[in-house]
């Protein structure tokens, strides 16, 4: 889903101001709580099957896999020596033809759990979103601007709902997604894994940041482009983190980072190639990926600090429909309805804006060291975009090119903010954005190349007339 841009209240409830979000503003074990129980509330596993904390995961993991009744234990020195090596094998036999008698049995009830887990999965999924939506309604003011963008995102939703439907049961039901992993101990440190069906050799690795307005973005968002870059042989990781007002900017890339880590660490056990990791964002993703990035650099050009992941093991960024420069969006999503005291909350003050500008922070004579450490950056835009200008996405591509960074920016002519990330998509066929991602990433691969070239179209799903109606009548 695309940075929704919606008109919001220039005053923020008195329970879940900034200050309250703070550590300093409070004792570090009330904040810690806090955040937990926060944390438990967004987290769909723990709001439905748990009461207790964000801990339980871990009690999770240590449950046994048999149970104890079908375990073996070995007798006591004391009982062995009184069974005769006979009727010890004939009670072996007996307990493993038991416990073979029950196979079938086992095999059944594994179907019915597996599906059941699936179904509360996706229930647990809803409630999520279903809280996303009243969370941010509360930061929404009352007035006609309001309500006319409130009414055009029901509208927008209602006319896409047939794509909605089939990404949906794809994304709850298909056993090539593996979803909530957990990569972190912080809430919403989870992430989906997107997987290709054949595994033939270690594939491409997408680390995808969703949009969301820093306020519902969530990992489920990338749905839709982790089915159909998996239908070409690349696995997507699409990482969650904690919003606003759960976090702050800064606990959005530490989680972003948390998450590339696990990416780097781990995806060979998944069938990825750790030699070819792209990091990529969407919307407000993609500047939560760009600053995760310059801020690993920066790390990585100085002294003495200890990091858990490498830039040079990203091989190339890729960012969608971002904005890079805050001080000039700030009083763009003002006008938008992002007003000004909500997106300097987000982003921790205004003293905040340069230290999450990447396009300024790049130009600092002081870490050249660091801006060289910089992976290929490739920057995609429409020129129709409306929520975040293309000028965003083409003016950090001529900065980092100044300063000795191999970038580009990729523009489509009359794309909205969403054309690119839902519509194209949902139109079937082919879309030229899919196909310049798709050679970036297989390019030097002849093998990959020539399937691209034969690979069938993807399949419409949703009618065009529906499309065109969405997109007259989007809010973004």
């Amino acid at each position: 889903m695309g940075s929704s841009i919606l008109p919001i209240t220039n005053k923020l409830p008195s329970h879940s101001s900034l200050e309250q979000l703070t550590p300093s503003s409070m004792p570090a074990s009330a904040f810690t709580s806090t955040m937990l129980l926060r944390g438990g509330e967004d987290d769909p596993t723990s709001s439905l099957l748990f009461s207790s904390s964000f801990e339980d995961d871990t009690a999770i993991s240590q449950t046994p896999i048999l149970p104890r009744a079908l375990s073996y234990s070995p007798p006591t020195t004391a009982a062995a020596n009184t069974i005769s090596p006979n009727c010890f094998y004939q009670q072996r036999r007996r307990r493993t033809a038991s416990v073979n008698s029950l196979c079938p049995l086992s095999r059944g009830d594994d179907r019915r759990q597996s599906f059941g887990r699936d179904v509360g999965h996706a229930a647990a999924e809803t409630f999520l979103l279903t809280r996303l939506s009243l969370k941010l309604l509360r930061y929404l003011g009352v007035g006609y601007r309001w309500i006319t963008r409130f009414l055009a995102l029901g509208c927008y939703s209602l006319l896409l709902f047939p794509g909605f439907l089939q990404v949906g049961y794809y994304y709850f039901f298909s056993s090539q997604v593996r979803r909530s992993i957990v990569y972190g101990d912080q809430p919403r440190n989870r992430l989906d894994l997107y997987l290709p069906k054949n595994s033939d050799g270690p594939k491409p690795v997408i680390a995808f940041v969703t949009g969301g307005a820093w306020i519902i973005g969530y990992k489920a968002w990338g749905c839709l482009l982790g089915q159909q870059l998996s239908e070409r042989d690349i696995i997507v990781a699409c990482i969650d983190y904690r919003n606003f007002p759960q976090g702050t900017m800064s606990d959005m890339v530490m989680d972003a980072s948390q998450g590339i880590s696990f990416v780097c660490k781990n995806i060979a056990e998944y069938g990825g190639d750790p030699d070819r990791i792209y990091l990529m964002g969407q919307s407000a993703g993609a500047h939560i990926a760009a600053c995760t990035i310059l801020e690993q650099a920066i790390k990585e050009g100085g002294e003495g600090e200890s990091t858990s992941w490498s830039v040079s093991q990203i091989k190339a960024y890729l960012g969608l429909s971002g904005g890079y420069n805050l001080f000039n969006l700030v009083d763009y999503f003002h006008n938008r309805g992002l007003y000004r005291s909500i997106f300097l909350s987000i982003m921790e003050g205004e003293q905040s804006l340069r230290q999450f500008s990447p396009e300024v922070v790049v130009q600092d004579p002081n870490i050249r060291n660091a801006v060289s450490l910089l992976p290929p950056i490739i920057l995609f835009h429409g020129t129709a975009d409306y929520s975040i200008p293309s000028d965003a996405s083409k003016n950090f591509a001529e900065t980092l090119q100044g300063v000795g960074v191999k970038a580009e920016s990729i523009l489509y002519e009359g794309k909205t903010h969403t054309d690119l990330f839902l519509q194209d998509p949902m139109r079937g066929g082919t879309d030229k954005m899919f196909e310049d991602l798709l050679a970036i990433i297989h390019a030097g691969d002849a093998d990959a190349l020539a399937k691209d070239a034969v690979a069938p179209p993807r399949r419409r799903l949703v009618p065009e007339f529906m499309l065109q109606l969405a997109r007259r009548v989007s809010p973004f």
